[in-house]
């Protein structure tokens, strides 16, 4: 009786192991999928760029920075083909909410938006999940990027994947 008390503990232990193993990765895996929004753009890439520049303005947001990759990585001997370019938005006062409470997330500012071309050469604008970013960190976090910041990113790509 002894021993099959012990295999079943056995049994047990394996269970709860293998658990917590398929549970780990299947955050892991869902995680890279969540916290990075894609969407396709109808525009062409210069167009995706100066509508999205717009609709940052337009929302009350700044154009904090436009980095043209191709050109930054050529100038350091790297010749890549498909374009890239991040447009660094920010609004000062959720930057200031933010940075007053939790100031070691300024390496997460400004808030960046890439434009670049997929494998088949469509254009194509990725972004952190902000609402989802909030609610990983909460506190004044949860409520300003979780909030405001991404309802207001959402009204910034809108405009740009309505094709306007």
């Amino acid at each position: 009786m002894k021993k099959i008390k012990t295999r079943n503990l056995g049994f047990l232990l394996l269970g709860a192991a293998a658990g917590i193993v398929i549970t780990l990765l299947l955050v892991v895996i869902g995680m890279r999928t969540l916290m990075i929004t894609e969407h396709d753009s109808p525009l062409g890439f210069d167009e995706t760029v100066a509508g999205l520049e717009r609709s940052i303005k337009e929302n009350g947001w700044v154009v904090a920075g436009s980095r043209d990759l191709n050109k930054s990585m050529k100038k350091n001997g790297v010749d890549f083909g498909p374009k890239v370019r991040l447009i660094e938005l920010c609004k000062p006062p959720y930057a200031a909410e933010v940075l007053e409470d939790d100031r070691h997330l300024a390496c997460l500012m400004p808030c960046t938006i890439a434009v670049y071309q997929g494998e088949d050469g469509a254009v194509k604008i990725s972004k952190m999940n902000t609402g989802l970013m909030g609610k990983v960190f909460g506190g004044t976090v949860s409520r300003v990027m979780g909030g405001s910041v991404s309802s207001e990113e959402e009204k910034i790509l809108s405009a740009v994947l309505e094709g306007k």
